[in-house]
């Protein structure tokens, strides 16, 4: 049963990336995302989930935000992350995934379907002194 949860907020210059999740998994808005896996720190699988569902190899930086959610297993604990975007590069979508979007703070905010995610861009925004 897993309790441990990753996110990550990707940035390109001022935008923001966010994700459409497939159909089949419930088809929102959301950030690259996935579960930390046993034997794995929480950085080694914001770096590989991001990696599997947009294809970028970058550094993740934690953000000092502390998540979580309620699920049917009990309380899941979500640690996020932040990492860059080389200009010019655009994400290559895994099976999870059916379209992105590159957004403003704003925008990112509307799409987004959770307070969790939200959280965590307004987090980076704010490090990056980002306007909405």
């Amino acid at each position: 049963m897993r309790t441990h949860e990753v996110m990550i907020v990707v940035t390109r210059g001022a935008e923001f990336l966010v994700l459409l999740r497939s159909p089949e998994r419930r088809g929102y808005w959301h950030l690259p995302a996935g579960g930390v896996e046993v034997g794995e720190t929480a950085a080694e699988a914001a770096a590989r989930e991001l990696a599997e569902e947009t294809g970028l190899r970058a550094p993740v930086t934690p953000l000092d935000l502390e998540l979580g959610y309620e699920a049917a297993s009990g309380r899941m604990r979500v640690d996020s992350f932040a990492a860059g975007a080389p200009p010019g590069w655009e994400p290559v979508l895994d099976e999870e995934h059916t379209e992105y979007r590159w957004c403003s703070t704003r925008d990112a905010l509307d799409l987004l379907a959770y307070d969790e995610p939200r959280k965590a861009v307004r987090q980076v925004a704010r490090q990056l002194e980002v306007t909405t």
